[in-house]
């Protein structure tokens, strides 16, 4: 089993390194993925949507660029009234859009605005839309040297701080998964306490020592985390992956 895990691995590893190149383009001295000016979350997802949408650049403590996203409701009778600033944070290999994947009455992002909510979508360091640094590229081995702490005590903090200094209003947060992690470190700081109103906990996690998925188990086991810092591998950019449903029906036994 292990064998046979350990192959289907590489076939995936391989995918990713033939679809990887890194691709980059200068911006304010930071290295960014090269895109067109209509290839933005704003532009993608929810405009098409009949949603307003505006793009905004949060800088951390330690350089890195991260997106935050605004979104209005699609329903012009509100006459400029919002509610309550709320902040979305994403689960882990995942970004500001997985709050907008889904119809308009099925995803969270749309129907927070359509309450009359003013919607912020934040995405973390290294993600698809927030891959930037002010000095690094993510050719960079040292760009990619942080863990979850790094996301909560710099980028949470900093969204935090940039909506409630945009809005003048205490912050409500919805995290899901790696978003409640985040969040629950994040909110250990007392000025970045003060500044929120109230947290959602959506899947929430805060230890890993009661993990049972067979396939992390088998992962932790094998130590292939090593195997990928070994192979020089620093990124595994999951949006980039042409190829995950052909992941998802390798590693179905496994899951």
């Amino acid at each position: 089993m292990e064998k046979l895990l350990l192959i289907v691995f590489a076939i995936i590893i391989s995918f990713f390194i033939s679809t990887s190149a890194a691709r980059e383009f200068n911006f304010d001295g930071a290295n960014l993925h090269r895109r067109s000016t209509d290839e933005t979350l704003c532009n993608q997802l929810i405009k098409p949507a009949g949603y307003s949408c505006t793009e905004h650049t949060v800088q951390t403590k330690d350089g890195y660029l991260v997106g935050l996203h605004r979104v209005s409701s699609r329903n012009k009778d509100q006459g400029g009234q919002r509610d309550p600033p709320v902040l979305l944070q994403h689960g882990l290999f995942m970004a500001g859009d997985a709050w907008f994947l889904g119809s308009p009455e099925q995803s969270l992002g749309f129907i927070l605005a359509d309450e009359g909510f003013d919607v912020w979508v934040g995405s973390v360091r290294g993600t698809y839309w927030s891959q930037g640094h002010i000095s690094l590229s993510e050719k960079d081995k040292e760009f990619w040297d942080w863990s979850w702490e790094e996301l909560a005590l710099f980028d949470l903090a900093e969204m935090i701080h940039y909506v409630h200094s945009v809005t003048s209003s205490k912050v409500l947060i919805v995290g899901h998964s790696q978003g409640t992690i985040m969040s629950l470190a994040a909110l250990i700081q007392p000025n970045v306490v003060e500044m929120v109103e109230a947290a959602a906990l959506l899947c929430p996690i805060s230890y890993l020592d009661h993990l049972t998925a067979p396939l992390v188990l088998r992962m932790v086991g094998l130590h292939l985390d090593q195997m990928v810092l070994a192979m020089g591998i620093h990124q595994l950019n999951f949006r980039r992956f042409h190829h995950t449903s052909i992941s998802i029906f390798l590693l179905a036994p496994f899951i």
